[in-house]
């Protein structure tokens, strides 16, 4: 049941539907898979939506489609059902047709042309490059990932991007907190601020410091901590004590700035340079790949940003307000009108954003997916608002929201707070399940769903374990391969007619549902149906395997059945392909 059958089956209904309603010829035909094997191969709901306009009762209407339908060798049997469904039970040979066309196909079964080649952009990840990545992180990668491949796979052009945050006050907080690690190695008490990166590795980056440069960047400490404002106590955690501990870190900042002069570019690219490389390698080592690492300084190296304000001043969505430069931005349904230039000239982030996505349109790309954490929601209006006032195409933009992984181990929820260092990292969970388990779990859930990771599940090697699952159904088919040592060329020639069991016909079914979910999946943007399609085939494959002996004495059935094993097989491995997950040969 391929692609082709379903398009001949909707032919059929097409040309019953001209003759029973010609003025209705263009009426869009759905067909679906019953749920209920019982109800055939295929039902659909025409005779329903015609109702209103021939004024008929439905099911005298599916009656009439029913009569009129030409006869086919692919239609066992057409029914009216329910209050005027017409369900369709094709033949067995149609129905096993898929299991050659699989093994003739290989890797390109379930290759669509969907995207007709145009040229889309998938960013993902874009963390700034201030710590690890955690196992938040983890699943913005995950999903970016497995979606890029599913589009490249139903045929777009996709380029793979990363933004690069390497401009702007995070990356200050990193280099001024491991210039203080730097000085307490080096003998120097500095008071660290508490909103400052605390981890270890920030620790670490300040060792290398040390080991390259002994104590070139030491100030004594009178130097560093002259005329900084006053820290709150400790114990305090209202709005002024938070803006206070935020201008004491800026005061640092700019001290550190001042003490250091040109020497301050050399600590900021460090830290950037060895946040950039673990975060790539760490990605890379996950299976997950960008082809481009767009840096937001460039924007500004550029004069990018400061043409896209001028822009939006000229077409006149801009105002100025206590010496500020605010966009419009509840004109286009933001909740408040948004800075763009700060009282002192600086441009803010948003600024930036709104050049990098000129930058992407100027880049000529036809559809832009920007991956964005769920807590971003609120900055797609003001987003697509700058790119509408700046003449553009706002709808070629579309945003795809990841909710937050929450990992439990033994039953406690682990913190994600990177600044305090207290994180779980992406690595260190990649090494505890492993890639396969991360990357198949991640993709468990609708992207925009919660997500609570369950180590103990991800780490389990029982059927309840729906990577361990998937992965043992490929390791049976590759078992029953090595014991029948045949020509594996030879099954697209086995006599599939064979294959009459209800199991069998279950399965072939199964299989051919892979284009289609592939097509869907790449229309909503949603990976996990992937995910959720091989637990099912799985599913199939061993209620099969477990029922019937695949390696019987007659050749012709024994090749048949070993031909719907291989061609479940390839199936799996395409899908697992797409979702970054490995298929092993035996477990």
């Amino acid at each position: 049941m391929s692609l082709d059958v379903k398009t001949q089956l909707t032919a059929l209904i097409q040309q019953a539907l001209a003759s029973v309603a010609p003025a209705a010829a263009d009426t869009p035909i759905l067909l679906e898979r019953p749920r209920d094997a019982a109800h055939g191969d295929f039902a659909t709901n025409l005779a329903m939506q015609l109702a209103r306009s021939l004024k008929k009762n439905p099911r005298d209407i599916a009656r009439q489609l029913v009569n009129e339908l030409p006869a086919s060798p692919l239609v066992a049997k057409a029914e009216v059902a329910g209050a005027g469904f017409i369900n369709f039970t094709l033949v067995s040979s149609a129905k096993t047709v898929v299991i050659a066309d699989v093994l003739k196909k290989a890797a390109d079964f379930g290759r669509q042309t969907l995207g007709g080649q145009q040229k889309i952009q998938v960013e993902f990840v874009s963390a700034n490059p201030t710590g690890p990545l955690h196992v938040g992180h983890g699943r913005g990668a995950a999903y970016g990932a497995s979606l890029a491949n599913l589009l490249a796979f139903a045929g777009w052009d996709v380029t793979r991007e990363f933004y690069v945050n390497d401009a702007g006050r995070q990356m200050d907080i990193l280099a001024v907190s491991t210039w203080l690690r730097y000085l307490d190695l080096n003998g120097v008490s500095v008071t660290f601020p508490a909103n400052g990166y605390q981890g270890d590795y920030v620790r670490d980056m300040a060792g290398q410091i040390v080991a390259a440069h002994g104590k070139k960047y030491v100030h004594p400490a009178s130097a560093v901590e002259a005329r900084l404002p006053r820290l709150p106590e400790p114990e305090r955690s209202d709005d002024e004590a938070k803006n206070q501990r935020e201008a004491y870190l800026d005061a640092l900042i700019s001290r550190a700035k001042e003490l250091l002069g040109s020497d301050w570019a050399y600590v900021h690219q460090h830290v950037l340079s060895e946040q950039l490389a673990d975060c790539r390698n760490d990605l890379e080592e996950f299976g997950v790949h960008h082809d481009v690492w767009f840096s937001e300084n460039a924007l500004f190296d550029t004069g990018l940003v400061a043409r896209v304000v001028d822009a939006l001043d000229k077409n006149g969505h801009l105002y100025v307000q206590n010496g500020a430069k605010w966009f419009k931005s509840t004109a286009f349904g933001d909740e408040k009108d948004r800075v763009v230039q700060r009282e002192n000239g600086l441009y803010t982030y948003f600024a930036s954003d709104i050049a990098y996505h000129l930058n992407k349109y100027e880049r000529g790309f036809d559809k832009i997916i920007n991956i964005w954490g769920a807590d971003h929601h609120g900055y797609i209006p003001r987003v697509k608002g700058a790119i509408t006032a700046l003449g553009l195409d706002a709808d070629k933009l579309q945003v795809a929201l990841v909710q937050f992984a929450v990992l439990y181990r033994n039953g406690q929820k682990a913190s994600m707070s990177t600044r305090s260092g207290e994180f779980v990292t992406l690595r260190e969970l990649r090494g505890e399940v492993g890639n396969d388990a991360c990357r198949f779990f991640y993709a468990l859930r609708k992207s925009d769903q919660h997500l609570d990771f369950d180590l103990d599940l991800a780490k389990s090697q029982t059927n309840e374990n729906p990577v361990y699952y998937i992965q043992y159904a490929h390791a049976r088919v590759c078992s029953v391969l090595a014991q029948w040592n045949g020509e594996a060329e030879a099954l697209v020639n086995a006599d599939l007619g064979r294959l009459d069991s209800p199991r069998e016909q279950a399965l072939a079914n199964r299989l051919a549902e892979f284009p289609e979910v592939i097509a869907s999946a790449a229309r909503d943007l949603a990976p996990h149906q992937i995910a959720f399609y091989l637990k099912d085939l799985a599913a199939d494959f061993h209620t099969w395997y477990n029922a019937e002996r695949m390696l019987v004495d007659d050749a012709s059935l024994r090749d048949a059945r070993v031909a719907l094993a291989a061609a479940v097989r390839q199936v799996i491995v395409n899908g697992m392909t797409l979702l970054g997950v490995s298929c092993p040969t035996s477990m």
